[in-house]
Parts: structure tokens; C-alpha cells; sequence
């Protein structure tokens, strides 16, 4: 057997937990995979794993012989990547996570993009407000928008920033008033967005030289997507805080009223993040690049 092909089923059992998990991932059987691990301990004569029908967890060595996996497999990838940069056209799969309506109204095009402009490109895209730890090896790019965990190892590029707006449906605002200042939001309705159960957060306003100022909003209306919050808003139910890309052409068509004109918008960042690696593949480097150069545009 293929010894890195080996180490590479064996990584990916680790990091899933389980044969059957990492055989579902990679397109094998669970006894290959199980076959690929056995190949690895009969050469070295040490167990890596110990198995029960329920469990399996690493050994002291299969803890050490993982982490030089990992490093070998990177810079295996690293060495592969440098022949497709002689070639000057971007190859193989690009897997790529990224929130789901950031993703699907903004990220996806420029990749989709990409892809006509390279055929021997593939994309295998993602679109969940799931947060995926790259470390996991699933993705090679994740796209995130706002405030980032500083994590080692991890390497993040601003590609755009998106504006918030505040705004209400005209019928909501000729029976409620229109709120002059941040401190009239209090005395509306408003429609609160939720990710996976929890808040994300308050609504933010920035300030000159001083920390953004933090609304948080009481709401009877909590959802977790946000063209329900621009459905919800247009129908009148309330106040909505919402990125302006998404609520460009209601504007537009009078459908909301953009609240709050003298006070500027806060500016979420977005950002590219990867692996560090010795080597950026050019599939990630020219996808990078091209977010950077499109969403701005897109963000206005």
C-alpha cells in the first residue's frame, strides 16, 4: 500500500473519531480504512490505536506519529502545489465554508467565477453559519464576517467590509414614528437575528475614538435567517438591523426605509482565513485574490 495514502486515512480516522466516519469522507470501505491503519502499524511494529466497538482513542505513539502526519501530508500538499504554480493554472479541488447568505448572495458568484475562467479548477462549496475549525483538514479557505478568535496557526486577509443598516417598512414607520436617534430604538419593535440557538449579538454603532456603541434591542420576533428579518421588516413588523448588500434593492424600490441618516453605519469586517502552510496552494492564493478584489464592490 501507499504509505502517504496510508498516513492520510489515518489522519482523517483521528480527526473524525471514528473508521466509519473517515470511510464516508473519503469514499472507502471501513475495513480499507481499517486495512490502511493496520498497514501503517505492522511497518512501524507499534499500535496506534486502540479500538473497541465503541471507542477508539490514540496511543502515546499514535499521538506523536499523528502530529509528524500532519506535518508530512502538509508539506506533501506544499510540494504538489509548487508544480501547479508552474503551471500558472489553479487545479483540483477548492473547499471552501462561508456563511449561508454572505455565501450564497455575495462569495459564491466570484468563485463560481473563477471556476469558468479555470476549467481545471473544482469547487466544493459550503454554506452553513456553522463555525468549522480549519485545523479539521475538511476546508482549505473559510470565509467569516465579523470579529475573528485569534487562533495559531491560522492566517486572515480582509477582503471586504459590510456596512449595517438600520431600517423599517414605510407602513411600520407612518404607525410608529421614525426613531431620530440611537436612543429612540428603544421605544420600537425590532427583529432580532439568532445563529444556532443564541444571539449573535448587539446592534453596534461606531463613535469617533471610542468603542462602538452597543444596542441590544428587546424583541419578540428572533430569527435565524436574515432574508426572514428583511421579509419580516418589509411586512412592518418592526425595526431590522441588516447589511446594506441585502437590502440594497428594497431600498431601492421603497419597499424599506434606510433610519438613522446622520449617524454612519458599522462596518463588520469579512475575512479569507487558512492554514498557515510553507507553501499557499494557488487555487487558495488566486481565490483570495479575487474576493478581495470583487466583494468591495459588492459591499457598497
Amino acid at each position: 500500500m501507499d504509505r502517504l495514502e496510508s498516513m492520510a486515512v489515518f489522519v482523517k480516522a483521528v480527526d473524525l473519531g471514528s473508521f466509519a466516519a473517515a470511510a464516508v469522507t473519503l469514499d472507502l470501505s471501513g475495513p480499507m480504512v481499517g486495512k490502511h491503519v493496520r498497514f501503517l502499524e505492522e511497518r512501524l511494529g507499534v499500535r496506534l490505536l486502540n479500538r473497541t466497538t465503541r471507542r477508539q482513542s490514540l496511543t502515546d505513539f499514535g499521538r506523536a506519529y499523528y502530529d509528524r502526519c500532519r506535518v508530512v501530508l502538509a508539506e506533501a500538499e506544499a510540494a504538489d502545489a509548487l508544480a501547479a504554480d508552474q503551471l500558472s493554472e489553479p487545479r483540483g479541488k477548492l473547499r471552501v465554508t462561508m456563511p449561508a447568505h454572505f455565501g450564497r448572495r455575495c462569495v459564491a458568484p466570484v468563485l463560481l467565477d473563477l471556476a469558468r475562467r479555470h476549467p481545471a479548477l473544482e469547487l466544493d462549496l459550503s454554506l452553513s453559519d456553522r463555525f468549522t475549525d480549519l485545523a479539521e483538514g475538511e476546508y482549505d479557505l473559510a470565509i467569516r464576517t465579523g470579529a475573528l478568535e485569534d487562533k495559531a496557526g491560522v492566517i486572515a486577509r480582509r477582503v471586504a467590509r459590510q456596512r449595517m443598516v438600520v431600517c423599517a417598512s414605510p407602513s411600520y414607520l407612518a404607525q410608529h414614528g421614525e426613531p431620530r436617534r440611537i436612543e429612540d430604538l428603544s421605544g420600537h419593535q425590532t427583529i432580532i437575528y439568532r445563529r444556532a440557538g443564541r444571539f449573535v449579538g448587539p446592534w453596534l454603532f461606531p463613535r469617533d475614538g471610542q468603542p462602538p456603541l452597543e444596542v441590544m434591542p428587546v424583541s419578540r420576533l428572533r430569527l435565524d435567517d436574515l432574508d426572514a428579518i428583511a421579509d419580516a421588516a418589509t411586512s412592518g413588523m418592526g425595526l431590522a438591523w441588516l447589511p446594506s448588500w441585502l437590502v440594497r434593492e428594497r431600498i431601492e424600490a421603497g419597499a424599506l426605509v434606510p433610519l438613522l441618516p446622520d449617524q454612519p453605519g458599522f462596518l463588520y469586517d469579512c475575512h479569507a482565513l487558512w492554514l498557515q502552510t510553507p507553501h499557499l496552494p494557488l487555487k487558495v492564493r488566486l481565490a483570495v485574490d479575487a474576493l478581495a478584489a470583487a466583494l468591495p464592490r459588492l459591499m457598497v
